[in-house]
């Protein structure tokens, strides 16, 4: 058994232990008798045979503390650019080539609206449009007609070194008549007539344009841009004016973040009637935005020369965030010269006189506002001053002259607005916006802002509603209103007098039958108000537009 093996080796170590101890007597140093040689023999025994095992395995957990001494290492590393995150949203619709609209109405009017792009997906486009508008009212108002048209080619060259180059072609036909004599005549109870040519006015215009700046975001996050425009324009009143804009940008951005942005313009205009006139504008504008967390402040400055005189108007911003989200506040102050010339006077007055005398508005600027988003509505409301040098008037010379066209005239004005501006998505495809705005005039010598509104008031709906998804026709209902005061003008005893004021509410539809093919209509005025927003020049009443529409 195992437990006598041991007894059995314990019994042997200690007989060798006795045995050990037995020969060390006491020997006297240095001397030592061999009597006989020893001879050490064991008797035969039994061999034990002992197996080696493994202690048992610990199964137990244990759970082990390392106290480590903690240090702040210093990493140096360059800064990243913070750029916005992909967020995901609404699928992107399928966009077409081309477009085509084209329809006509009452009063006997043509319309046509085209545009088609030729492009190359890596670095070239290539667009062309087209627009014709024309109405003849003849038969209730002898030569109440204009017709518009506006043809344009405009294409960009996205180079492999990083830089576009983008040239622009286009030319307008914008005629109109003098249809004035109308009014003229009933209010002194006479009868005028004349041929369309003798009351006809056209302005045609040739625009050109060209620019190179860089496509890509630069290395050193340095932006630049070049660009020259310039257009030929005349009447057939022997009225010419030339144009000529230079501008040169470049900004540098800081941190990806704050970008300062230097601008060099010069802006030449020639016109000529009987006599020629030049009115020759420079320009320098640097600025620098600085964008926080919660605020964002511009401070800039534009310095203006006209005629060796030199101006200085502010440009500074500063905006902040009151409730995350919700609400905002600004304030800022801006100023510049502002052209008046005859092809901005006839673009907002077509029966202005080809005799005119062209100037720059010199106009400061102070505002103040909020807006935020509240729900998904966006709003902006805002209140501030204005102080013009020249502000452009509109007034008829004589209210009773056979073709009566309008002068321009200028004044000293201070300016004190408030407007207001909302969008609200209210639901699903509908979405409602808005606009108003009033202004108080204080004129130095006129009596009154001649001609200027001052109280506007925009709405417009839109819906838009898939009908059925797989052949892809689509409804799109649209609704406008518009309300503007009667503007002030002089009578035929010289006095001061408001005409009527705007009233007008106007309907349309789109609706495509498939997915490229469908019709619209546009029901425009239909309080059929023929406020005369010109003395004596009364407004189209209903009038209306039905047509086709193609995408391709």
């Amino acid at each position: 058994m195992k437990f006598s093996k041991n007894i059995s080796l314990l019994f042997f170590f200690a007989c060798l232990a006795t045995l050990a101890s037995a020969q060390t007597p006491d020997l006297p140093a240095e001397q030592i008798d061999i009597i006989k040689s020893f001879d050490a023999r064991l008797e035969a025994t039994d061999r034990f045979q002992v197996d080696p095992e493994l202690p048992p395995l610990d199964t137990s957990t244990r759970r082990l503390d390392y106290q480590v001494a903690t240090k702040a290492l210093e990493v140096e590393y360059l800064p990243p650019k913070i750029r916005p995150l992909a967020m995901s949203g609404e699928d992107v619709p399928e966009s077409y080539n081309g477009y085509l609209k084209f329809g006509g109405g009452f009063p006997a009017s043509l319309f046509g609206n085209g545009f088609y792009n030729f492009s190359n997906s890596e670095n070239f486009n290539l667009g062309l449009s087209a627009l014709h508008h024309s109405a003849n009212n003849n038969k209730s108002v002898e030569n109440q007609r204009f017709s518009f048209t506006k043809v344009g080619a405009d294409g960009t060259y996205q180079h492999d070194l990083g830089f576009a180059v983008n040239a622009g072609l286009g030319f307008t036909s914008d005629v109109v008549h003098f249809y004035g004599y109308n009014e003229v005549a009933e209010a002194l109870e006479e009868e005028y007539t004349f041929e369309k040519e003798e009351v006809r006015q056209r302005f045609s215009i040739f625009d050109a344009k060209a620019s190179i700046y860089n496509g890509v975001r630069t290395e050193a996050d340095f932006n630049y841009h070049a660009g020259v425009k310039m257009y030929f324009m005349d009447d057939n009143y022997a009225a010419r004016e030339n144009g000529f804009d230079l501008l040169i940008r470049g900004t540098k951005w800081f941190d990806a973040s704050h970008p300062l942005t230097v601008e060099l313009q010069t802006d030449f205009t020639s016109y000529k009637d009987t006599a020629k006139q030049s009115l020759n504008n420079f320009f320098l504008r640097p600025s620098y935005t600085y964008h926080a967390e919660s605020f964002k402040a511009k401070v800039g400055l534009n310095i203006a020369s006209h005629d060796d005189e030199f101006f200085f108007f502010p440009d500074v911003e500063l905006s902040a965030i009151i409730l995350k989200g919700l609400l905002g506040a600004y304030v800022g102050a801006t100023g510049t010269l502002q052209k008046n010339t005859f092809r901005s006077l006839s673009d907002y007055n077509p029966f202005i006189s080809s005799r005119i005398m062209v100037e720059n508005s010199q106009y400061y600027n102070f505002y103040g506002g909020v807006r935020g988003t509240i729900q998904r509505i966006d709003y902006d409301g805002q209140v501030g001053y204005k102080s013009v040098n020249d502000l452009a008037l509109f007034l008829l010379p004589d209210v009773n002259d056979t073709i009566p066209r309008f002068d321009v005239l200028y004044d000293t004005a201070n300016i004190f607005f408030v407007k207001g501006s909302v969008t609200a998505p209210l639901f699903h495809g509908f979405e409602l916006t808005g606009a108003v705005s009033q202004n108080f005039f204080s004129l130095d010598r006129e009596e009154k802002a001649w001609h200027l509104p001052s109280f506007t008031l925009n709405v417009g709906a839109r819906y838009t509603k898939v009908v059925d998804e797989k052949a892809g026709s689509t409804l799109i209902l649209k609704g406008d209103f518009f309300l503007e005061n009667g503007v002030p003008y002089r009578d035929d005893d010289g006095n001061a007098q408001n005409l009527n004021g705007l009233f007008d509410i106007s309907l349309g539809a789109d609706f495509f039958f498939v997915e490229n093919i469908g019709g619209f209509v546009q029901i425009n005025n239909l309080a059929n108000n023929k406020r005369e927003r010109w003395h004596r020049y009364p407004t189209f009443g209903i009038n209306a537009l039905v047509g086709l529409v193609a995408r391709f």
